[in-house]
């Protein structure tokens, strides 16, 4: 009997007949026995729905179906047959199973039964298995696939934009960085370090005064022996410099035997401090060759100030050498991870500082202003410290940008494509939207009646593509809250009282939800709160900034008229404290063709 090449489940389900000889493979869901007839569920992820496998314990190895467990992974061929149970409309009668992978049903956490998202989370590499995950990601999949086809038909090209990038397009500072230095101790910059040294050469200075101690005897020792290496460069002296200081630490004279004592028991007795409070970016290789005795060191500390005292004894004349540093900050003299700023960056990888991107939207303009119209949808990463549903560490982010259009030809294009994508998954997803529609009916059963949606899932899929997108500028939508009822009642975490604020989640959702009945599209926001390259109104006060609000989830699109002037964009620029040497490249391209 000659079976046909594998098939997935879903083929199996939409495009086969009774009789069909069949060869499939997947998981076990459940398995169960009535009148000496055993019933596997199989599922392979290609639909919500499982085929129903039939086994006749007669013809099927007593010894394999005790392999045959929730979890397993098994091959099967066999007949298809008309199903005489309810939720299915074909069984596939098993001639042959083989078990590819056992699943031990006493360890496999994902049983026949509602699990909990918390318990989900603590086994997220099988959680794609459940009914829950596999219907969202088919549903991503189909998303991307619509967008992509959206997108061409309206004739965009595809583009990648960089993921490691040197520039923060919107300016919030929240990135992460990317960089091969070593985070415990960081190539620090020649102006800080000098700074640095020359702060502390002055409080040596002044101690050694105060104490009698000649520090020109001190530089003079340390120029004889160290090369010209003064006691101020080695207060910050590099690597190799250190070492070679190591290497003579038992010569030399008295007077520089005093300053290796006193400096290393002053740089180490404040690395000491540090490593006790498990300060672990401390570099190990300043420890090497070092002999730190113990009781030598008596450290007082307060919040603003560390002081170090040692006592050393030379030619039976003893003294006391008090070493004060004031309003420093270990973290940032230490770990470049707190200030970048004072980081050497040119002996980085790149040569320069990088990180990962939170938009792609100012490479894809070089594309739109060559190629028309471009879009880039790929990974984006946020360094936003905010636990919620709204704010993810890396999510996916889709960023058309198009040559020769205005502001109103972007809300245009946004409306038609975000309607297209819905009517696009409605069409395609329709069973995985029911199933996660249902879902969310249940959860919504548990809540207490005034926090329960007023939407279905698909109720708000249907609302937002039956429904044309209001237009409102910020100042009418201002007007709007301010004038509301929840908001003379006090009744809005944020008050809308001042012109400039930004609108939060709950004026979003009384904006859609209860004043227009109807997705919204927000436009001409205050100029303070949008980033520099949208174009400035003629008001001086605006810019050609829109948000798409939609129930439920506040805003989805977020858009702009890029600024094409060239005089006004240098401008905004250095109003915006950006440096010119990072983005003389975004204002060539407003200088050489812009539309």
């Amino acid at each position: 009997m000659a079976f046909a090449s594998k098939n997935n489940i879903f083929s199996i389900l939409n495009n086969s007949n009774a009789g069909d000889k069949i060869r499939v493979m997947g998981w076990v869901r459940t398995k169960r026995e009535i009148k000496n007839v055993q019933f596997i569920a199989l599922n392979d992820g290609s639909t919500l729905k499982n085929l129903q496998i039939v086994v006749d314990p007669q013809e099927i190895e007593e010894n394999i179906l005790k392999k045959v467990n929730t979890g397993a992974g098994i091959e099967v061929e066999g007949i298809l047959e008309d199903s005489q149970g309810q939720g299915q409309s074909l069984d596939l009668k098993a001639k042959m199973i083989r078990v590819l992978g056992e699943a031990d049903p006493e360890e496999y956490p994902i049983q026949p039964k509602k699990h909990s998202m918390e318990f989900l989370r603590e086994v997220g590499h099988l959680r794609p298995r459940t009914n829950t995950f596999s219907a969202i990601f088919r549903l991503r999949h189909q998303l991307a696939m619509g967008i992509h086809r959206f997108f061409d038909e309206e004739g965009f090209y595809y583009l990648h934009s960089p993921i490691i990038t040197g520039s923060d397009a919107e300016g919030a500072g929240e990135m992460f960085r990317v960089s091969t230095l070593d985070a415990r101790f960081a190539p620090l910059k020649n102006e800080y370090l000098d700074s640095l040294a020359e702060k502390y050469y002055q409080e040596i200075k002044e101690l050694c005064i105060e104490h009698d101690i000649k520090i020109g005897e001190i530089d003079k020792a340390l120029s004889h022996e160290f090369d010209n290496l003064s006691f101020k460069e080695l207060v910050t002296a590099s690597k190799p410099q250190l070492e070679k200081f190591l290497r003579k630490i038992n010569k030399g004279s008295e007077a520089t035997k005093l300053v290796k004592k006193t400096y290393f028991k002053i740089r180490l007795g404040l690395f000491k401090f540090l490593e006790d409070n498990k300060a672990t970016f401390l570099p190990d290789w300043l420890f090497q060759g070092l002999n730190l005795q113990k009781n030598v060191l008596r450290i007082g500390a307060s919040k603003t100030r560390f002081r170090l005292r040692f006592k050393h004894t030379i030619k039976d004349a003893g003294f006391l050498l008090t070493l004060s540093f004031f309003n420093l900050d270990w973290v940032d003299r230490f770990n470049f991870i707190s200030d970048s700023s004072i980081v050497d960056w040119s002996e980085d990888f790149f040569g320069k500082e990088t990180n990962l991107t939170v938009s792609g939207q100012l490479e894809a303009e070089i594309g739109a202003l060559a190629l028309s119209r471009v879009y880039t949808f790929g990974p984006t990463f946020r360094a936003e410290n905010s636990n919620t549903t709204r704010h993810l560490a890396e999510f996916w982010m889709i960023e058309p940008e198009m040559a020769f259009f205005d502001l109103e030809d972007n809300i245009d294009l946004a409306e038609k494509m975000l309607k297209s994508i819905l009517q696009y998954v409605l069409k395609n997803s329709k069973e995985d939207l029911e199933f996660l529609a249902k879902r969310f009916d249940d959860e919504q059963k548990q809540k207490p009646q005034n926090e329960r949606s007023p939407w279905s899932l698909l109720e708000r899929i249907e609302f937002v593509i039956n429904n044309d997108f209001v237009r409102v500028s910020y100042d009418d939508a201002f007007e709007i809250l301010r004038n509301s009822k929840p908001n003379k009642k006090k009744k809005f975490e944020f008050p809308v009282n001042e012109w400039g604020m930004d609108f939060q989640s709950e004026h979003e959702k009384f904006l859609v939800e209860k004043h227009f009945g109807s997705p919204v599209v927000i436009y001409n926001y205050p100029s303070k709160i949008k980033a520099f390259y949208m174009r400035e109104n003629e008001d001086k006060r605006t810019v050609g900034a829109m948000d798409i609000l939609f129930p439920a989830i506040g805003e989805i699109v977020g858009g702009s008229q890029r600024e094409e002037r060239y005089d006004v964009l240098l401008e905004k620029i250095r109003a915006n404290n950006i440096p010119e040497k990072d983005v003389w490249w975004y204002l060539e391209t407003r200088k050489f063709g812009s539309v």
